[in-house]
């Protein structure tokens, strides 16, 4: 990081190892040391930023959710005045785009697997929460192309997880077709 760093880019670089780290650990068997090494910062430093481990598990989850809200809010206002039917496209798009950043799929997987802590619960909610704010109030959708807007969301989620654009079963071809796909990274 350097000695130059100020106390927020730190704090930024911990998260962003954070994300790193827990998507590809998951929440359970990622020690705090293991962030702060991938960070290039003493564990004392981020346990003085986050004093619990869940505390930065949902820092981490927060800035997942922030990016995606970021780029899906981008694809929106370059839509313009387009009808909502062509910004969720868009907006789907640009998903598509963003989780190939394998970490950043993994992540939003390993928060979905560790619900069960009140904490994350909250912050997963929060974030789908968010995001349908925005889909609603930006593309200026309903209830329904909300519901659907989220739904081929996870499942194009879910198919880039398991790899299934580069699966050549009839499955697989059933489940992608149509969808737009960025190769995971």
């Amino acid at each position: 990081m350097g000695s130059r760093a100020t106390a927020e880019e730190r704090r930024r670089a911990v998260i962003r190892s954070a994300v790193t780290v827990f998507a590809r650990s998951g929440y359970e068997t990622s020690p705090v040391t293991r962030v702060a090494e991938h960070a290039g910062i003493s564990s004392a430093y981020v346990m003085k930023l986050f004093p619990r481990k869940i505390d930065l598990f949902v820092a981490a989850i927060g800035d997942c959710y922030d990016r995606i809200l970021d780029e899906l809010a981008e694809a929106a206002e370059e839509a313009g005045d387009a009808e909502s039917g062509e910004i969720l496209n868009r907006m789907g798009a640009r998903y598509a785009e963003l989780i190939s950043d394998r970490d950043l799929l993994l992540l939003q997987v390993q928060a979905l697997a560790s619900t069960q802590l009140p904490e994350v619960a909250s912050a997963v909610r929060d974030g789908v929460g968010r995001i349908t704010s925005l889909v609603i109030s930006r593309a200026r959708a309903d209830a329904s192309q909300a519901q659907h807007f989220l739904a081929r969301g996870q499942l194009c989620h879910l198919l880039t997880a398991i790899d299934a654009f580069e699966t050549d079963a009839d499955w697989a071809n059933s489940l992608t077709k149509g969808f737009r796909h960025s190769p995971a990274s």
